[in-house]
């Protein structure tokens, strides 16, 4: 089973991704993740995803679409992936489609965590305080979630369409809202 779960900045998309890799034994995609693996790497790629955060700028459609490709392709992970934060763009949601084509591999659920500035701003000055990610600073944050909202319209008008598509309040506790995700997939 492969899961998108996708929410602006501080939806809670890594808690809930860590939650079901756990539930169904599968393996998180982490967009995110995969793009700070690449600056602690100080690699060339790396310092052009560093700018980019630091303007508040999404990292080009490009570079995200290779670092994901070779979990797709990876055998052991086939129909196990837990896709957080990833597609953000129209563009990355169509070469994911193509991907899992290839891949002979599908989505078979789709969750928007949808949740106000003001929750994600006290959960962002949370985060900061624990996980110190340097990301997290209130301008940038601010950025972060004005380019999300901006640039994601489209993924959530593409997937919306289809019947896995499920909407869900991330305001919610993070209990809530795993909850309410497991009575989708039936885990």
């Amino acid at each position: 089973m492969n899961i998108i779960i996708f929410g602006p900045p501080g939806a809670g998309k890594g808690t809930q991704s860590k939650y079901l890799v756990k539930k169904i034994n599968g393996f998180q995609v982490s967009s995110g993740d995969l793009l700070r693996d690449e600056i602690n790497k100080d690699s060339e790629i790396g310092k052009m995803i560093i700018n980019d955060m630091n303007d508040g700028k999404f990292v080009s459609d490009d570079i995200v679409n290779k670092l994901i490709k070779k979990f797709i392709f990876d055998p052991q992970k086939k129909n196990k992936l837990i896709f957080d934060g990833y597609p953000r763009s129209l563009k990355q949601a169509k070469n994911l489609n193509l991907l899992l084509d290839d891949a002979d591999q599908k989505i078979d659920f789709i969750f928007f965590l949808n949740v106000n500035k003001e929750t994600i701003l006290k959960r962002i000055e949370k985060r900061k305080i624990l996980e110190k990610r340097s990301d997290d600073e209130l301008n940038t944050t601010l950025a972060r979630y004005d380019t999300y909202m901006e640039t994601t319209k489209p993924v959530l008008d593409f997937y919306s369409k289809n019947p896995n598509f499920h909407e869900i309040d991330g305001g919610l506790e993070i209990d809530e809202i795993s909850t309410k995700i497991v009575s989708f997939i039936n885990v």
